[in-house]
């Protein structure tokens, strides 16, 4: 039996820094993931994309976010259960949980904080017949290390913003790239949309629009692909590729988790967030993407303004009549558990009138 303070479900990037600020808090935190590393879905599925919306840094890799997360919580030492599922949920007695896992892990606490993004994720796979065959020989559904693909042939499918930014992206990686979308029109924002015409009118990538691809062929691995053309009147193209990258988005699930009792509303946890986000069952909380309120933004920074408000609320559960009285991390600095301090940096800024 594990025992802590706050079990957090998810370790992306907003089960992370509730980590930090539970520490604060001096509540010791534990994490369960059914992945086998801290990151989410910035380490799963995009680990080299780009963010823009993170206070304090006009661009950063998701990868290189979690890494920073990483290095922000060292100080309280957080506990991790990776590469496992939460499955069960069970209230006892003295109105604390124990959470179980897929593979038996039990954990105790009297918090639980709900933090898995939007759940589990699968890919929506195109209806080619035989694309299962292929499944990591040749075709994949995310793009982890854009490097595997240097000087490779690639194909992508898509219409949306991740197909259209791979594919930019890809035209400088890889020996040819080819776009094929449905339609004609792209869902993508315009700035990407534009920029892969101008890749196109340069041969850096081929367009096929009002298109699909049909068929996949190779003995092992994939050699090439059939593109179907809306166009009666053109010719299906046969293109020898190396790689074939579906981005049809995502089918987010709860799991397990939409068994455990808690309101549920359009794939997400309803919770109370006019005061500390938790859910219909007292001491579960949920935050980030896995909950909703009116309102609700789903952002990583949504993600982390509700962790601190909630781990305020949580000390209260955690430490019945005990009074917190908060400190700025720029006066206090940032203590671990073992005692030691991070005194944060003090400047003082003079104004001259």
């Amino acid at each position: 039996m594990i025992k802590t303070d706050m079990l957090i479900i998810g370790a992306g990037p907003t089960g992370l820094f509730t980590v930090f600020e539970a520490g604060l808090l001096k509540i010791k935190t534990h994490l369960i993931d059914a992945l086998p590393k801290p990151g989410g879905q910035c380490y799963e599925i995009y680990p080299k994309k780009p963010i823009y919306d993170i206070p304090g840094f006009p661009e950063i890799l998701a990868g290189d976010l979690v890494t920073n997360l990483m290095e922000q919580i060292k100080p309280f030492e957080p506990g991790f259960t990776l590469g496992e599922r939460a499955e069960t949920l069970k209230k006892q007695e003295d109105g604390s949980f124990i959470v179980t896992t897929n593979n038996g892990t039990k954990h105790h606490a009297p918090v639980v904080v709900i933090a898995g993004g939007l759940g589990s994720f699968e890919p929506r796979k195109p209806l080619i017949p035989n694309i299962l065959d292929f499944e990591g020989k040749g075709v994949n559904y995310f793009i982890k290390n854009p490097e595997i693909y240097r000087n490779k042939r690639v194909v992508i499918s898509g219409g949306g913003d991740s197909a259209l930014d791979w594919a930019i992206f890809l035209a400088n990686v890889a020996s040819e790239v080819s776009l094929v979308h449905r339609r004609n029109e792209f869902r993508g924002a315009l700035d990407s949309v534009e920029k892969a015409s101008e890749l196109a009118k340069v041969g850096k990538i081929k367009l096929f629009t009002e298109a699909e691809v049909t068929n996949l062929y190779g003995e092992t691995d994939l050699k090439a692909i059939l593109i179907k053309h809306n166009d009666v009147t053109k010719a299906d193209s046969y293109i020898e590729t190396d790689h074939f990258i579906p981005l049809f988005g995502l089918s987010p699930k709860l799991g397990p988790i939409g068994n455990w009792g808690l309101e549920i509303e359009k794939n997400a946890i309803k919770v109370n967030n006019a005061k500390d986000y938790q859910t219909n069952i007292s001491g579960v909380f949920a935050i980030g993407d896995v909950n909703t309120y009116e309102g609700k933004l789903k952002l990583i920074l949504s993600g982390f303004h509700e962790a601190a408000i909630m781990c305020q609320y949580a000390y209260q559960l955690i430490n019945p009549g005990k009074r917190y009285i908060m400190k700025y991390t720029t006066v206090g600095g940032v203590e671990g558990f073992d005692g030691s301090k991070k005194e944060a940096k003090k400047e003082i800024v003079k104004s001259i009138l």
